[in-house]
């Protein structure tokens, strides 16, 4: 697998300002809390599903080279390992 051509605090850094500043208002509905969404940093394009590795490859398929950040939608973390995720507010 190649190595990204950004260090991945960078793509962790853009994919968090896009979500903040492009998709959080328009994603976090209702209907898509707690859902997963993976967002190109470099292009911006964004794919909502309840399978990280699911909605990557759909956005590979349109972008070969995405580079890649996913969220869990309302939330403060994507998984949680020994502790809880925990809701954030709008």
């Amino acid at each position: 697998m190649p190595q990204p051509h950004l260090p991945y605090e960078e793509i962790d850094r853009l994919g968090e300002s896009i979500y903040q500043t492009k998709l959080r208002a328009l994603l976090e509905t209702p209907e898509n809390i707690g859902r997963l969404v993976s967002i190109d940093v470099e292009t911006g394009d964004y794919e909502v599903g309840d399978d990280l590795l699911a909605s990557g490859k759909r956005i590979h398929e349109r972008h070969p080279n995405a580079l890649l950040y996913g969220v869990r939608i309302g939330y403060n973390a994507v998984y949680a390992v020994g502790g809880m995720l925990e809701r954030t507010s709008k």
